[in-house]
């Protein structure tokens, strides 16, 4: 597994992230998830979509519960033509119970516990604490990577204006 160092940092802290960086213009890797049903999903599910993919180290932080807030708010501009998905390491049960709280139906929300297939795929697991570290991804229809952001301090939020800009430019 590829060890990357010096590309995040958590509260100022150096951290370490698994797999292989992703650029604008590779292909999307591949994934295998679990949503909150406890259902298998991929990254062929949403095929034929524009997709921003929103990797959070925890819904239940305030960081990634404020960007995923924001996300399902925007999805109202977006159209039916591209999806948001957030990934995390937090549980199906947990993930589930946070989008009813917090009243988000927009995002769909998906897990990388079982064996952080996204994480490793993407880029963006870390070592030390065996969470996805903040990124967004946007993905065209034909599942080209068009836009790429790994946020480097993982306590700050990314910039959904360049995100959102990317996406809509897709359709």
């Amino acid at each position: 597994m590829n060890e990357r160092t010096g590309i995040i940092t958590f509260q100022g802290n150096p951290l370490t992230l698994l797999g292989n960086e992703i650029k604008v213009g590779d292909k999307a890797p591949e994934f295998n998830v679990t949503d909150n049903e406890l259902a298998p999903k991929t990254l062929a599910d949403f095929a034929g979509n524009v997709l921003i993919v929103s990797a959070v180290p925890s819904l239940d932080t305030p960081v990634c519960d404020m960007e995923t807030r924001r996300f399902n708010t925007e999805a109202a501009n977006l159209g039916d033509d591209i999806k948001i998905l957030t990934l995390s390491m937090d549980l199906p049960f947990a993930q589930a119970r946070w989008c009813g709280a917090a009243g988000v139906e927009a995002v769909k929300t998906l897990s990388d516990y079982m064996n952080s297939s996204f994480g490793e795929a993407y880029g963006v697991l870390i070592k030390e604490l065996r969470l996805l570290s903040r990124a967004v991804f946007v993905i065209d229809k034909s599942g080209t990577v068009q836009y790429v952001q790994y946020v480097s301090e993982v306590t700050e939020e990314p910039d959904y204006n360049a995100a959102l800009d990317a996406a809509k430019k897709l359709v």
